[in-house]
């Protein structure tokens, strides 16, 4: 049985985090999404851990769903922006009505002084049971506040963190989060390490994983030798409920086996061939590919950052340095762009649903109401997004009426994008169609 895991999102209590991530609002999104499996985000907060508590049941080991489910159909946009019940014309349902299974998870900030350098990282902590993630949040309430945020800030070093949790239950997983990400992330060029053995010293090889971020894909990641022994994983962080399943991972599970200790074995690598894929965002369009200063309008490739010595030409203040440049530097040399590891889990590279209608008709907004509507209506047809994105074939969609739709997954599905990178904090932009393509779509010409 194929399960797409979505591990790291945060729920409303996070700083720029949508009200709308609740629990049942991310079960319904989850399954028009097509994720399966989906982190609860933020379990160290109080207020969200109580309501983990009141409205989860554990279905598998390690998984819970909903106590209360009900398969909301006729009240919900699919596209995860309207609350429900707010649509009471809208012909839209839940295409899979299997319960979402959630498993306990939670992003933590670590901020310490470590080899004369002030270190920033986001830790993504993995759970097995609401019993530990209580006895995790007993022990990290003594030595941070817990409440202000849905991802606690604690000044406490990264491997201090990872012997607590791992003393209190050692299956839980520690994760380094979205690692180059220059200003909280393991390997960031603002804050972070040279290597896995530098920030966490002598227990390196309890930690079997980490995660790409937006800015980065697996590939980028082979080139780096001290990540050889590492999984890989992508998550797509949700802030909102829209950006559930940007990045997400394949597994092949049977059904009768699924549970929290089977998919950390995956993950640990410990049953490779059932760990399918990973589903990344375009690297390009995460918000520190490049290098620049966003202030200045400068984006700059890694060769030209070296030519201006990593410096603004414009303000002359220091660049942000990417995640493109980065990499180049910890990979120093031994292995280039185009370095394939034919050993490694490989990966597909997608453009949401919501963003490939919207180009499609000529709006610039995700949520306006005609790209709703159309969302809908392709949900209504072919099930979930997932479903639309990685399996529907583009000549069904195209006997809908739908050319334009299926033209642009079937060049997103073949990497044929034109991609302006992402630098100093900004999105990056993906477009589908050439201007020239959309001046032929108003004359007529097109369609």
């Amino acid at each position: 049985m194929r399960i797409i895991a979505d591990l790291h999102i945060h729920s409303r209590f996070s700083r720029a985090c949508s009200r709308d991530l609740v629990l049942e609002k991310i079960d319904e999104t989850c399954r028009v999404k097509g994720v399966n499996v989906v982190g609860t985000g933020d379990f160290t907060h109080p207020e969200w851990f109580r309501e983990m508590k009141e409205k989860l049941v554990e279905k598998e080991s390690g998984l819970y769903v909903l106590k209360n489910f009900q398969d909301t159909k006729n009240n919900f946009s699919p596209c995860g922006r309207c609350p429900t019940g707010t649509q009471k014309n809208s012909k839209s349902q839940i295409s899979n009505s299997k319960q979402t299974r959630f498993l306990c998870s939670a992003e933590i900030a670590c901020i310490y002084s470590k080899g004369g350098k002030c270190r920033r990282l986001h830790i993504l902590v993995l759970a097995p049971s609401l019993e530990v993630v209580e006895k995790i949040n007993l022990a990290l309430s003594k030595l941070g506040n817990l409440k202000a945020d849905g991802r606690p800030i604690l000044g406490l070093d990264a491997k201090k963190l990872a012997e607590i949790i791992l003393a209190i239950d050692e299956r839980c997983m520690i994760i380094p989060a979205h690692i180059w990400t220059p200003w909280f992330a393991m390997f960031g060029s603002k804050s972070g390490f040279d290597s896995v053995e530098e920030c966490w010293g002598n227990i390196a090889d309890k930690i079997f994983a980490i995660e790409t971020g937006l800015s980065s894909d697996p590939q980028m990641n082979w080139r780096v030798k001290n990540l050889d022994r590492m999984s890989i994983i992508s998550n797509s962080d949700a802030h909102s409920l829209p950006n559930m399943g940007r990045e997400a991972n394949v597994f092949e599970i049977d059904e009768d086996k699924i549970s929290y200790d089977e998919i950390c074995r995956i993950i640990q690598g410990k049953n490779p061939q059932a760990f399918m894929r990973t589903i990344e965002f375009y690297p390009e369009e995460g918000m520190y590919h490049y290098d620049g200063h966003r202030v200045c309008g400068v984006s700059f490739l890694p060769s030209e950052s070296k030519r201006n010595k990593n410096i603004c030409p414009q303000c002359k203040k220091p660049l942000t340095i990417g995640v493109l440049n980065r990499v180049e530097e910890l990979a120093n040399g031994s292995r280039g762009e185009e370095y394939v590891d034919k050993s490694r889990v490989p990966f597909i590279k997608l453009v949401e649903l919501d963003k490939i209608i919207a180009e499609c008709l000529g709006i610039k907004s995700r949520s306006s109401r005609r790209v709703k509507m159309e969302y809908d209506n392709l949900i209504k047809n072919f099930g979930s997004e997932f479903n639309i994105l990685l399996d529907v074939e583009t000549k069904k969609i195209s006997e809908k009426g739908l050319f334009k739709i299926a033209e642009a997954i079937w060049r997103v599905r073949e990497g044929r994008l034109i991609i302006k990178p992402g630098f100093d904090g900004q999105y990056g932009e993906i477009k589908i169609f050439s201007e020239r393509e959309i001046f032929e779509k108003q004359a007529g010409l097109f369609d």
